[in-house]
């Protein structure tokens, strides 16, 4: 055991702090089972970004998601205070001993210092101010050299005071729920389509740099539905996404479900729950469907595989052999482009497809 481990026994209240993105969100979500499952009286709260909070709402471990809206910063100056304030006392109403902050954003040094919470924990980064480190009493070192998936991260926090996670408590989690169940339930009946009996394809992401071509997108499209694969196509509604998938369905011989812009996240993880398979890129999606446990054929571009590819489940994962990937860059040279997904090969995404179609029982 670690000499400064923090005995949960002794802890009351637990807040998690995860500002980032939906797929980054549903990353952590293991953080909360292994709190609770190790100490089931505790009353663990997550902080997220409003828009996000839907991928922890109904997470079984969580008691209460506090939102920061991202349009605070559109606010005149007093009326930014005040949303501040209003979060902050909220948060310092909850009386938290332990603070869990699970990435470098500033707000979470504050949000420490502000509840008054006995124990915090964040990660070390190297060029971090004294301001920082000395916020918290917990300071857990990043990877260096090798990848480390990013759910491992999240719970080397955990680590870090003491708390090991078991195997099976570092599944990802995400709930539905009935509203969300009962509308995929009716709009798939609409289309004749049963559980199981569709692959869903998402093939944009937030970033145009982590998408493969449309005309290989059609193509693949054409070849699953000449195999008999019935295809459901969904994206968010964003115009970016829109115009992907125009130019994608421009190009298909046969009709599929368009779902593209219409579903909320929730649906869309009823909708890949029961889909047979997912095919998509590196986004929050591929991630929703790695939670419902929906195996899943990634393309991996300018992201690396090893700290961002489809956690614990069935899946493939097709790269390219550019010697600079990963390079995490938005396109080769900024320019929106990757030549690594760009040049990715249809038959080997379709052999991949057939490979897990194969393997499912």
């Amino acid at each position: 055991m670690l000499e400064d481990a923090v005995d949960l026994q002794q802890i009351r209240r637990a807040l998690v702090i995860k500002l980032r993105h939906h797929g980054d969100v549903l990353l952590a979500s293991p953080v909360f089972s292994v709190l609770r499952n190790h100490a089931p009286h505790l009353e663990v709260d997550a902080l997220v970004y409003a828009d996000t909070a839907e991928m922890l709402s109904g997470h079984p471990a969580i008691r209460e998601v506090f939102g920061v809206d991202r349009r605070w910063k559109q606010l005149g100056a007093l009326a930014r205070i005040r949303v501040e304030w209003d979060l902050l006392s909220r948060l310092r109403e909850r009386r938290h001993d332990l603070v869990i902050h699970l990435t470098d954003h500033p707000r979470g040094a504050w949000i420490r210092r502000f509840t008054g919470a006995r124990f915090g924990v964040a990660p070390h980064y190297r060029d971090k101010d004294r301001f920082w480190l000395s916020s918290f009493t917990h300071l857990y070192p990043m990877p260096r050299g090798r990848p480390r998936h990013v759910v491992e991260t999240n719970l080397d926090a955990l680590r870090r005071i003491g708390v090991y996670p078991g195997e099976e408590e570092r599944r990802l989690v995400l709930v539905p729920g009935a509203g969300a169940e009962a509308a995929v339930e009716r709009l798939l009946a609409e289309h004749g389509i049963g559980p199981k009996r569709f692959i869903h394809l998402h093939p944009a992401s937030r970033w145009k740099f982590k998408c493969w071509t449309a005309d290989k997108t059609a193509q693949l499209i054409d070849r699953l539905q000449e195999r008999g694969e019935t295809i459901v196509v969904t994206a968010a509604p964003d115009p970016g996404e829109a115009d992907l998938v125009r130019g994608i369905l421009a190009g298909v011989a046969k009709p599929v479900v368009d779902l593209s812009g219409t579903l909320t996240l929730k649906q869309l993880a009823a909708l890949t729950a029961r889909a047979k398979l997912f095919i998509g890129v590196d986004s929050a999606p591929m991630h929703i469907a790695a939670a419902m446990q929906t195996p899943v054929l990634a393309l991996f571009g300018p992201s690396g595989e090893q700290e961002w590819g489809p956690w614990r489940v069935p899946s493939r994962v097709i790269t390219s052999e550019h010697s600079c990937r990963p390079c995490g860059l938005d396109g080769c040279g900024g320019g929106k482009v990757s030549e690594c997904l760009t040049t990715l090969e249809v038959e080997r995404v379709l052999a991949a497809a057939g490979n897990l179609l194969a393997a499912i029982p």
